[in-house]
Formats: structure tokens, C-alpha cells, sequence
């Protein structure tokens, strides 16, 4: 919940996601599931009503694979 607006972030079963960084690039690796569950996130955070700075973490162990470095997504709404 943010500023009173509950958004529900759900994931399709069997998910996998995995979230790599290289150095000068950032690798996410997902299979069908987690591609569906993380479009699935980003379309949570575009709806309207949603305030700017809703955001969503995401780390091993929660929603991403062992090694993953964390990932953030984040809703701006500055121009």
C-alpha cells in the first residue's frame, strides 16, 4: 500500500528470475513465467492512480534466484 492505493503484485506459477550484473550492464534471466510475472509487475505500477514512488523490491531469495543481485522497479512520474 502507498499513499492509501493497495496494488497487488502476483506471480505466475513456476516463476524463475535471476538478476546478474556484469559490470557495465544489468542481465535479467527469466523463464516464460517470471517474463509474464515481471511484465505483470511493471503493468501494477503504470496503472493509473498509482502515486510517483510506488515501488517493488525484489532479492534473493525473495522473488529472484540464488546469486541475483537486488532489483528495484520503480514508478517516476517526473517528465
Amino acid at each position: 500500500m502507498t499513499d492509501g492505493t493497495t496494488r497487488v503484485f502476483t506471480w505466475e506459477d513456476g516463476a524463475r528470475i535471476e538478476v546478474r550484473n556484469l559490470g557495465g550492464e544489468i542481465v535479467i534471466e527469466a523463464n516464460p513465467a517470471g517474463l509474464k510475472t515481471l511484465a505483470g509487475h511493471l503493468l501494477t505500477l503504470a496503472q493509473d492512480g498509482t502515486p510517483d514512488g510506488a515501488h517493488l523490491h525484489l532479492e534473493e531469495n525473495n522473488g529472484l534466484e540464488e546469486g541475483s543481485v537486488g532489483l528495484v522497479l520503480e514508478r517516476c512520474d517526473d517528465e
